[in-house]
């Protein structure tokens, strides 16, 4: 089962800065709660070429990622279209989508809202508890409004529905290493990664006159092995850590 998970972004108004973003940080602790981990996020225009570029890249991953922004009803809402167009299928009208956006809206529903019922050939659709106006899969990639209060409970039930908890959360230990540059760390790090290969190493160096090097491990289950070994290589380079 995929642990780890992209995120992507779309909206001008982000990158003008006229709203500020709040998905990056929500979809890290969600998937933290869930045992699972973000390990890439992407913040994209609402430019066609860019999207299709993207998203195309993105589905020849492996990684499931979850895209919030651009399928509403208003022309700069490209996301479907560039979604049908990475994916090289058609759009098409999705029957389940037509008949909720419809019982939503009546007679109001065409010509205009009825545009968010066309998904790419193949999509399956996603609960939105808010309006019931749904969001859409393909290929891994989980399409959601960019509403936060649609968005975020569509994501949960994504998690729930396709990527039940692990066992195994995500833990992680670290150190601080005392008057020591990072670049003399090269060799412990390069040998811990050969000893204990499913354990991500990492290193921060914090600048100041009482600067030190923050050095951790993260990993699922137990990392009490892995960071006494980790402890045991600094000691034998002589290397002092608190």
């Amino acid at each position: 089962m995929n642990d780890t998970f992209g995120l992507v972004i779309i909206g001008d108004e982000i990158l003008i800065g006229s709203r500020e973003d709040s998905h990056l940080a929500h979809f890290k602790q969600l998937l933290q709660h869930k045992g699972l981990r973000l390990s890439r996020c992407w913040l994209l225009p609402d430019e066609e070429t860019s999207l299709i570029d993207h998203l195309s890249f993105s589905m020849a991953q492996a990684d499931p990622v979850f895209v919030c922004g651009g399928i509403g009803a208003t022309p700069d809402d490209l996301t479907r279209a560039c979604a049908a167009a990475a994916a090289d299928v058609p759009l098409a009208l999705h029957p389940e989508a037509v008949a909720l956006i419809e019982e939503r809206y009546g007679m109001e529903a065409r010509p205009n809202r009825i545009q968010m019922a066309n998904l790419p050939h193949g999509a399956k659709l996603i609960p939105n508890p808010y309006n019931q106006i749904p969001g859409f899969s393909l290929n891994q990639h989980y399409f959601l409004p960019g509403f936060p209060q649609m968005a975020w409970p569509m994501a949960e039930w994504i998690l729930d529905e396709y990527y039940p908890a692990t066992n195994l959360t995500l833990n992680e230990r670290s150190l601080q290493v005392l008057d020591t540059p990072e670049s003399a760390l090269v060799e412990i790090m390069m040998r811990f990664n050969e000893g204990f290969p499913g354990i991500k190493l990492f290193s921060l160096p914090v600048l100041g006159e009482n600067g030190y090097v923050e050095l951790g491990i993260r990993g699922r289950g137990d990392l009490g092995q892995a960071f006494m070994g980790l402890q045991e290589s600094l000691r034998a380079k002589q290397i002092p850590f608190r």
